[in-house]
């Protein structure tokens, strides 16, 4: 590996084999660092041969998603472990993913947010500065980890869609860019216009936690929680050891939840608050699914709890005011459950 890396001057070697059992085909990788010959990473894949394009699909799906966060991660250390005076731009630029990627919360995006302001004042130039800080403004956006400052909304989403088209301009075909564009849209309740950017970031490449994820989120908010269901549910494949897995949970607990199926909804929502018991709307949301199965005591223990992460969501009303976003369809659907559900759990109208 040491000779294959100094060769062909690369620092990281993808290794893997293939085997076949039956009906059965194995994929067993591991990355190793060219330098020192030490292993990064590794991970096994078992599919079913008989659909071998699907399985492909999938498998090289999940090794982009699971190489890049592994990359990012020792790229990360390894800058964090030089201490490097004078890092340039693409050294904080992937700093700022490496923190992005930790377990979410308020320190690590707002790290992020520095490292990558630093790497567009070192190029302003920088795609990826662009798109990183574009998205830990939308992470405050959506608000799920705290309350909003007062003109942040407005502040923040003007200076998010500048970055984006700056960042699409200089490079159309930028996957993220065009996912980050989509979930811009979504926040601005333009939802046509986000499932449109979305489906152009998956065209375009995107197979990851966040677009999938995004994309679910999109497509509950257009009425059809069965499709944002199925999307969401992509990413357990995909990414099933990523730090934001939570999130994953977390949508499909949603369209769970205004599925009616209550059940499968407390698991999922239980499971995002295992994986992560920061956001306020996972609490919320499990309050309502409690509510709706009639457990009082624990749905009003939830919802006490999203209160004290989000004070400024304390009634349904407020809650439209802070996530205002829908079409009627899903409005509908979320008085015939959610709403329901969260009355039960002491949730007042107004």
């Amino acid at each position: 590996m040491k000779q294959i890396g100094r060769e062909l001057g690369v620092r990281y070697v993808l290794e893997g084999s293939v085997r076949r059992g039956g009906d059965k085909v194995r994929v067993n990788v591991q990355l190793i660092d060219s330098e020192s010959g030490a292993h990064v990473w590794a991970d096994r894949f078992e599919t079913d041969r008989r659909n071998l394009a699907e399985a492909q699909r999938e498998i090289t799906g999940r090794l982009a998603q699971s190489l890049n966060l592994e990359l990012v991660r020792d790229v990360g250390r390894r800058i964090e472990q030089d201490h490097a005076a004078v890092p340039d731009a693409r050294d904080l630029v992937m700093r700022g993913w490496a923190c992005y990627h930790r377990p979410r919360s308020i320190a690590a995006t707002e790290e992020a947010r520095r490292a990558f302001e630093q790497a567009l004042e070192i190029d302003p130039r920088s795609v990826d500065a662009k798109v990183g800080i574009a998205m830990v403004l939308l992470v405050n956006l959506v608000g799920n980890f705290a309350p909003r400052p007062d003109g942040s909304f407005e502040r923040d989403s003007a200076r998010a869609e500048q970055l984006l088209l700056e960042a699409i301009d200089r490079d159309p075909n930028n996957a993220a860019a065009h996912s980050e564009m989509g979930l811009l849209r979504r926040v601005q309740n333009r939802l046509t216009e986000a499932r449109i950017e979305f489906e152009r970031a998956i065209s375009l490449g995107a197979n990851d936690e966040h677009v999938h994820g995004q994309f679910g989120w999109t497509l509950l908010l257009l009425g059809n929680p069965d499709a944002g269901l199925a999307e969401s549910e992509k990413t357990l494949w995909l990414s099933p050891r990523d730090p934001t897995m939570w999130g994953t949970y977390l949508i499909m607990g949603w369209c769970q939840l205004l599925l009616n199926r209550v059940d499968q909804a407390i698991d999922l929502l239980i499971k995002s608050r295992a994986a992560n018991p920061r956001p306020w709307v996972t609490h919320f949301g499990l309050a309502a699914a409690l509510g709706l199965n009639v457990d009082r005591d624990e749905a009003k223990a939830a919802l006490a709890q999203s209160l004290k992460l989000n004070p400024q969501v304390n009634s349904l009303a407020q809650f439209r005011v802070y996530r205002p976003w829908g079409n009627t369809q899903y409005w509908d659907l979320f008085e015939q459950t959610a709403a329901t559900g969260l009355r039960r759990a002491g949730c007042s109208d107004q």
